[in-house]
């Protein structure tokens, strides 16, 4: 678990105080953020309207079009997402501004201090922080991304009255010790199909009157979020009858949207994107123009997706190589990936050893030119062995760029958000 590290001394003690939490082993639930939220004076009933995104791959990148559609109107936004990439501070923007080190060391002390008793997680803990500031901070919008899963992440005590609408991006496999578990009382139907297990826990963000949006529509993921939606009484805008996207760009009942070039590489984004304005156009609490949609498409950054690094001490190294980034360490992000790249690559991987080794490696396939593995720093990794005979071992990221070969391919680091995190930090783009 990266706990994080601040060159700030007040942000650097509660994060010590943090690290020092037990980490329920399997324990996931609602039980004790809500309890959390009492102490605190339930700052979640407090909140500006909050759009809220879950999903397996693109949840961010959703979260970040959102957060730039709405500021493009003119709105302030808070939001929250995760994990961060370099600094604690990302997980928590207020107003537009990451949190500054004084406000989160006062913030995170005043968590622990009320609830540190009561035994939460170091996401529970963050969670809780976010909202205290966000029900303190004027603002007219907040973005939430989903940790984990939906139905009992932290971010799921939200509720109806608090919430614009909610998103689920795409679906895939992923954190199956958890949202695979075994589980008293569910369907037996799910235990049986992993898919409709994870769409049923995804959609468990769904709320009674709330629209609920889904780029999901294929079985049996669009059954299982139609389930949700129902027994929760959402209100459900289905892909592909109340809205769509495709080449000629996105549609519903208010006309077409052309998508212009959107700031996010990567044919994928073209559905993160869809489902950000889908959100945006089916809720009621804030107007939006189509002309702040699309300077939003046009102006959302996502750090370490699909991202060419700028000039820095890493991409000096390669020179005159483009260099890319990316945290995808699933099969999906897998193939959003091989569909990036039209020519082959040297890849450089780095992944946790919770995590496939084939999940890139397998759509990348032959264009992957050398492989290259290197540690993870502060967390368990994969071996090199475990990625085959063609893998060669360097002892970091900046080694492993002196070995690689001078053939003028592109070079792709990939594989955990915590090494991308470490390379922008090494090339001296700290996100803010």
């Amino acid at each position: 678990m990266d706990f994080g590290k601040s060159d700030d001394p007040r942000v650097q003690a509660q994060l010590d105080r943090l690290s020092q939490l037990s980490v329920p082993d399997g324990r996931i639930g609602l039980e004790t953020i809500t309890a959390m939220m009492e102490r605190l004076g339930n700052p979640h009933r407090q909140l500006p309207p909050v759009f809220h995104v879950a999903g397996t791959n693109g949840k961010g990148s959703t979260c970040a079009f959102l957060r730039a559609m709405l500021e493009a109107e003119g709105y302030r936004v808070h939001m929250t997402t995760s994990p961060h990439l370099v600094r604690y501070n990302e997980r928590i923007r207020l107003a537009g501004e990451l949190i500054s080190d004084s406000d989160l060391a006062a913030l995170l002390a005043e968590v622990l201090d009320a609830c540190e008793d009561l035994g939460p997680s170091f996401f529970e803990v963050t969670i809780a922080a976010a909202f205290l500031a966000f029900s303190r901070v004027p603002a007219d919008a907040c973005v939430v991304e989903v940790g984990l899963g939906g139905r009992l992440d932290a971010t799921n005590v939200l509720e109806p009255k608090a919430l614009a609408a909610c998103g689920i991006a795409a679906l895939g496999i992923d954190h199956e010790k958890f949202l695979l578990a075994p589980e008293d009382g569910l369907p037996v139907a799910l235990a049986a199909a992993p898919m409709r297990r994870i769409a049923f826990e995804k959609a468990g963000i769904a709320k009674k009157d709330v629209p609920l949006l889904s780029i999901n529509w294929s079985s049996p993921e669009r059954k299982q979020i139609q389930v949700c939606s129902a027994a929760a009484g959402s209100l459900l805008y289905r892909i592909e009858r109340d809205w769509n996207y495709g080449d000629e760009g996105y549609c519903d009942k208010l006309g077409i949207l052309h998508f212009p070039e959107l700031a996010l590489p990567g044919e994928h984004q073209s559905s993160n994107a869809a489902l950000a304005v889908a959100m945006v156009r089916h809720q009621e609490k804030l107007a939006v123009s189509q002309s702040a949609i699309m300077q939003g498409l046009q102006s959302a950054t996502w750090p370490a997706r699909l991202q060419r690094l700028s000039d820095g001490p890493l991409t000096s190294r390669v020179a005159g190589r483009n260099l890319w980034l990316d945290g995808g360490h699933n099969p999906s992000a897998g193939e959003a990936i091989a569909k990036h790249f039209d020519q082959p690559l040297h890849l450089i991987l780095g992944m946790l050893a919770n995590k496939d080794p084939r999940a890139l490696l397998d759509p990348l396939g032959d264009a992957v030119r050398s492989l290259t593995i290197v540690p993870v720093p502060g967390q368990d990794c994969h071996p090199p062995e475990a990625f085959g005979p063609d893998a060669v071992a360097r002892k970091g990221i900046e080694d492993a760029l002196l070995h690689i070969p001078d053939d003028g391919y592109p070079v792709l680091i990939a594989g955990s958000l915590y090494l991308a995190g470490e390379v922008l930090r090494l090339n001296d783009e700290i996100p803010d």
